[in-house]
């Protein structure tokens, strides 16, 4: 019979041979694997796993997508909410110290194929970051960098001099480091108010710029946006004040992304944009705003294949227009997405898109009320000039006419009610090649869920049992039942 030290060691063994066999197996993967999972997550984090082995410790000089992030350095960064100063230096700190470690222990040898830093826009920080970019450009190659910056301050908390205050820290940052500007791929900027000429300026020194983001920006209330850029891939601008964005000559610009504009008139403007293919537009209309005629807006568009609108669960800002007028910007359009059409209005109106774009191949259709995003509250409706949400009027102005290349169509929040049978029945009937129709239960959204709850909004009634499904099925009495397929 063994003693106790006796049966210790015997455990302590086996416990020692099991964690041979089972337990490092993420070190016993080949380099090139275990490269391919580490750049799939943090770059903290990934020299976090580095220091558990000694064959990892390798890696992380070798790794060619990198990720520095400020949720990296302090789980507790939230750009939502205001921070105190010392939390932004300590979080600023961190990232410059970790940037320049990681830039400057790499081998020169292996090329950077991905650089991306998300940090906190300050005074001296910023800089050093910004060197230790640009010194790693200097001498290994960097095909692709990012600098996404945040201020320590949301926009909700900022004052109008708090955004002159950050486009002026921008401005210097930019001025001290223009060699790792020269160098950017990707730029997304958020709560900065520039002067007239500082955008511009921006884009002159980002010379390889493929996509810009702004977010809050603006050069002033009702200012116009100018854009001129070479290398120009993607733009997403998102609120801020201006009036018109003007998209100058953008020879290789592919895809626009709008989002709450401010404007009366139409948001954008579009010159020279030989290649645009995909243009987003997300807005709550307001009383001033102006309903977008297509047939204007898309005139120096001739390649576009891909539409998003989202209508933000209010009224509908966009005119169904003729097919004489839209054909001809509409002609290439493959794809349709429109999001969030309000609950319990005739969306029979979006037929008109079929009637101009006889490409189009897929659409999609979204009817939610995002409760947790709607202004319920008449008193704040009237405050901001919100829209009635009144219905589209329309027409068909072919009423004969059939669509040879609409395959697929997805409706999400389908409810068997007359206006969503009918309008499956019409969409069947005119695409004659028709092969799928999707129907989904409404989005889920677990804000919009606790608010539903406190107001006691009607249950779905999407068919959930086989039953329910057949009976929809011979209602609709399509030619081919098959193509109806139930997704929720």
């Amino acid at each position: 019979m063994k003693n106790k030290n006796g049966r210790r060691r015997h455990n302590k063994q086996a416990r020692d041979k099991a964690a041979d066999r089972n337990g490092d197996r993420l070190s016993k993967l080949p380099d090139d694997l275990l490269l391919n999972i580490l750049e799939r997550v943090d770059t903290l984090d990934a020299i976090r796993t580095c220091i558990l082995s000694k064959k990892l410790l390798k890696l992380p000089t070798m790794l060619s997508h990198l990720f520095i992030s400020v949720g990296s350095i302090s789980c507790h960064y939230n750009p939502a909410r205001e921070f105190s100063i010392s939390d932004v230096l300590r979080i600023s700190h961190a990232i410059a110290d970790v940037t320049d470690n990681i830039l400057s222990t790499r081998s020169p040898e292996i090329t950077i194929s991905k650089l991306k830093i998300r940090f906190v826009l300050t005074d001296c920080d910023s800089v050093s970051i910004g060197k230790s970019v640009a010194r790693a450009m200097a001498t290994q190659r960097v095909d692709e960098a990012e600098f996404e910056m945040v201020t320590e301050k949301a926009y909700a908390f900022c004052s109008p001099d708090d955004l002159l205050h950050f486009a002026g820290k921008f401005n210097t940052f930019l001025g001290a480091c223009p060699d790792a500007f020269a160098g950017l791929t990707h730029l997304w900027l958020r709560n900065l108010r520039f002067g007239e000429h500082d955008i511009p300026i921006i884009l002159s020194t980002c010379k390889r710029l493929k996509s810009l983001r702004l977010t809050q920006c603006d050069a002033g209330i009702h200012s116009v946006l100018q854009i001129e850029h070479d290398q120009l891939v993607e733009l997403v601008v998102n609120c801020g004040k201006f009036e018109r964005i003007e998209l100058t000559c953008l020879p290789k610009l592919q895809r626009v992304n709008c989002m709450n504009w401010f404007s009366c008139a139409d948001p954008l403007s579009f010159g020279f944009v030989p290649v645009l293919s995909k243009l987003s537009l997300t807005n709550t209309v307001t009383h001033p705003c102006k309903t977008l005629e297509l047939s204007q807006l898309l005139a120096n568009v001739p390649s576009m294949t891909d539409l998003y609108l989202d209508f933000q669960s209010e009224k509908i800002w966009v005119l169904p227009e003729r097919p004489k007028l839209l054909t001809p910007v509409l002609r290439k359009l493959q794809q349709v997405n429109l999001e969030h059409i309000p609950e319990g209005c005739d969306f029979s109106w979006t037929m008109f898109i079929l009637e101009a774009a006889p490409s189009l191949k897929d659409l999609c259709i979204t009817v939610w009320d995002h409760s947790c995003k709607i202004v319920a509250d008449k008193k704040l409706r009237e405050q901001h000039a919100f829209c009635e949400k009144a219905e589209v009027e329309w027409n068909p102005y072919v009423p004969d006419f059939k669509h040879k290349n609409l395959v697929k169509l997805r409706i999400y929040g389908f409810q068997p009610d007359s206006t969503f049978m009918r309008y499956i029945r019409r969409v069947a009937e005119v695409a004659v090649n028709m092969v799928e129709i999707s129907l989904h239960d409404g989005k889920k959204c677990w804000r919009c869920g606790r608010l539903d709850r406190k107001i006691n909004a009607c249950p779905s009634k999407y068919p959930r049992t086989t039953e329910e499904r057949k009976q929809i099925t011979e209602e609709l009495g399509l030619a081919s039942p098959a193509m109806i397929h139930f997704r929720s």
